[in-house]
């Protein structure tokens, strides 16, 4: 199937979306939810979270945000090791997005060690299973973003011209436990992901989450580089540093991201929260919608009356 993410997008255009969530978490595969490894996970996940929205499969999450007139960029994370048995596959999240079109957007994830081996998969994932963008986590892979290791499936990924989302900043794996579980923070500093937008300035970059304790690195990086967004996924609005807000007002209004980290947030709580913060209303349907259509290429039905279009 040739890579062409027109019909995806048109299905996108006419859901009447309010919002597009650009960071969800996919834990189950549907095939697998039930086995005695996610039902472990499962609790894990409750004890973690406090949450009431656990265990959703990608079909699941696609239900999920349709009622809310959403759509969401579902990604699960490679790793090297064995996989869980209760994780969902790349290609299963890539039907899901076939699916749903009008709620999935589908993300892979490639490991950056897997090196050219990597590119390969990542060129197939794009033509074969219609994967919108990747899922890097710097901290869980243990890879600087700016390693050459990495660089062919980076190739891949501008020659296509789909985003990269690297996880920056500190992570809530491992956090408050002895050692931090082994999680080494220094590799999700944003800064590294100067060096990437240089050399690939047709990869766009989405940067996660506020990216403590690197925010000003990362405010740098998003306005000097063209090609390079932010997510405010993962915290809740109301703690987000009043830099972050400024900026988000004024320099990089176009440029920063409605995401849940779901189901860290819910979108609900994370809306409401949002209203707490000194974020405009001019900027808010940025955020929340016309800031992530432009970047996948959705052109939005004009508002009724209005004539102006999606700004």
């Amino acid at each position: 199937m040739p890579h062409d993410p027109t019909a995806a997008n048109s299905a996108l255009a006419a859901a009447g979306l309010v919002a597009i969530d650009v960071h969800t978490h996919v834990h189950f595969s549907t095939s697998r939810a039930l086995s005695e490894e996610g039902g472990a996970r499962m609790s894990e996940m409750k004890e973690h979270f406090k949450s009431d929205v656990l265990g959703m499969d990608v079909r699941q999450l696609a239900a999920y945000y349709r009622e809310r007139k959403m759509a969401a960029v579902a990604f699960t994370i490679d790793s090297l090791g064995d996989v869980a048995e209760h994780a969902p596959t790349n290609e299963e999240i890539g039907e899901a997005g076939a699916e749903f079109p009008d709620a999935i957007i589908p993300f892979g994830s490639v490991h950056p060690q897997r090196g050219k081996a990597g590119a390969k998969i990542a060129r197939r994932l794009i033509e074969d299973h219609g994967i919108r963008g990747f899922k890097f986590h710097p901290s869980t892979q243990e890879f600087y973003p700016n390693d050459r290791v990495a660089f062919p499936i980076y190739d891949v990924l501008a020659e296509y011209g789909v985003p990269a989302l690297f996880h920056t900043g500190q992570n809530g794996v491992g956090a408050g436990t002895k050692g931090g579980g082994g999680i080494r923070l220094k590799y999700s500093d944003p800064l590294f992901l100067d060096d990437v937008a240089v050399d690939f300035p047709d990869m766009p970059i989405i940067m996660a989450h506020p990216s403590f304790p690197w925010q000003d690195t990362a405010l740098a990086v998003a306005t000097h580089k063209a090609q390079v967004y932010i997510d405010l996924s993962g915290w809740s609005p109301k703690y987000f540093p009043a830099q972050l807000v400024q900026y988000a007002n004024t320099l990089l209004k176009n440029k920063v991201l409605f995401g849940t980290d779901f189901p860290l947030f819910t979108p609900e709580r994370w809306m409401a929260d949002l209203e707490k913060t000194e974020v405009r209303d001019s900027v808010k349907p940025g955020i929340m919608l016309h800031n992530a259509a432009r970047l996948f290429g959705i052109t939005l039905p004009e508002p009724a009356g209005d004539g102006a279009g999606a700004r």
